[in-house]
């Protein structure tokens, strides 16, 4: 708990039986109530190893929904469970646990009620060995998104977000992409609808067990960013009407 605010993390994982245990073994309790770990679908060891380690709160999936779809599970059972600050955290170890308490001071004094961890603030992405396209890729989409959307954040594409329970019942999340895409989705629901979103420097790790998409994925994310940030500027202009927005 801080001040009395419930502290839930929400895993959503993927193959992640080599870098779940890593994951959780550096989470701070007691300051987390509540660990959610959703499996989607995987054809390793992760539920079994998530269990071991002493994960209570699993979800499984039945076939694989993608990305969007596990976080989709994870953030309506946090908010049933009464969550009143939610981290996603990925367990492939790529980003570092140990940023928890920061973020949950920010959501739980009222400061912001989005907390992202930025890899690009401080140049962490290029030191923990993040590959030089991706880095490109990522300035690239991100300077577009800002002049689109009207932002200025670092980077739009980082896995580590903290959220006050508010945000998530004030978009509606549930409709957005099953696919990557989703988290931008997010992200232009959550400013568009006004909300201020702190950002934290966050280092990251790649390394041959963290998940990563392949380049045609990329590609495919890269469009689908594209396609966000003019739908978000086109309903701004009040040009379209997305359901995104309502």
């Amino acid at each position: 708990m801080y001040k009395d605010k419930k502290v839930i993390v929400v895993l959503p994982a993927y193959n992640a039986e080599k870098t779940i245990e890593k994951t959780y073994k550096e989470i701070p309790f007691p300051l987390v109530d509540e660990v959610i770990l959703c499996d989607d679908f995987s054809t390793d060891g992760t539920v079994e190893k998530a269990k071991e380690i002493g994960i209570k709160l699993i979800v499984n999936h039945p076939e694989n929904l993608g990305y969007g779809g596990n976080q989709k599970s994870l953030y309506n059972l946090a908010l049933e469970r009464g969550g009143d600050i939610i981290i996603m955290l990925h367990p492939d170890y790529q980003y570092t646990p140990k940023l928890i308490p920061a973020m949950v001071n920010i959501i739980g004094e009222d400061l912001y009620p989005v907390v992202l961890g930025s890899r690009i603030l401080g140049q962490g992405a290029l030191r923990g060995g993040m590959p030089i396209y991706k880095y490109i890729a990522n300035r690239m989409l991100t300077l577009f998104q800002n002049l689109m959307i009207n932002s200025k954040l670092s980077e739009f594409h980082t896995g580590y977000r903290a959220f006050n329970k508010h945000v998530l019942n004030s978009i509606n999340f549930n409709i957005n992409s099953d696919d990557f895409v989703f988290d931008n989705e997010m992200l232009s629901q959550i400013i568009y609808k006004r909300f201020d979103i702190a950002e934290v420097t966050t280092p990251t790790k790649y390394f041959e067990e963290a998940s990563s998409i392949n380049l045609r994925r990329s590609i495919k994310y890269g469009l689908g960013v594209i396609g966000v940030s003019i739908k978000h500027r086109l309903n701004k202009w009040k040009i379209l009407k997305s359901k995104l927005y309502q």
